[in-house]
């Protein structure tokens, strides 16, 4: 039994070691990843003739700035809202909504600091009424520009749109609510 427990404190140690030396490589080899890109004379990168050849792409995609709901952002949604409602008065859904109501479609429109819509994309759409983004999409755009965000600048405009069978709406941050019946 003696010999037993001698090999396992023999193995032990050296798995530690091993271990140990395994995570001190990994560290090392992570900050050489993590380390800034040393630049030669001319100002071009001198890491690796990879990084040379690669092109800059000016059709990568910027961040999208969607906003926290600050008093200043909700206070846009109204006043985007009531610009839609104002282009659109005669489709605007008078009264409470239904309580079925056909689609609710959250938007995310992405505007620039005049108003202009950059782009309209979906966070929630409805399997079963795949035909209404695309309506709600060219609203939106035949609705630029919206009003200036002013202070909050270019961002992405997010509202839920509840759309009725009768192709009317109305938007979330204007509703009037639901009928319970």
């Amino acid at each position: 039994m003696s010999g037993t427990s001698s090999l396992s404190d023999r193995t032990l140690p050296r798995a530690g070691r091993v271990l140990a030396v395994v995570a001190i490589s990994l560290a090392l080899g992570a900050c050489s990843i993590l380390k800034p890109a040393e630049k030669t004379e001319d100002g071009k990168s001198a890491t690796s003739p990879t990084d040379e050849a690669a092109p800059a792409r000016s059709d990568v995609p910027t961040v999208r700035l969607i906003t926290a709901q600050t008093p200043a952002v909700r206070a846009y949604r109204k006043t985007g809202a009531r610009h839609i409602y104002k282009a659109y008065a005669n489709r605007i859904y008078k009264g409470k909504i239904p309580p079925l109501v056909y689609a609710v479609v959250v938007v995310e429109t992405d505007i620039d600091a005049d108003g202009k819509v950059n782009n309209v994309t979906f966070s929630r759409v409805p399997s079963h009424a795949p035909e209404v983004p695309p309506m709600i999409a060219e609203l939106i755009k035949a609705t630029s520009p919206l009003p200036s965000p002013g202070k909050l600048g270019g961002h992405t405009y997010v509202d839920t749109w509840l759309w009725d069978k009768s192709g009317k709406f109305q938007l979330d941050s204007l509703t009037l609510g639901q009928r319970s019946r």
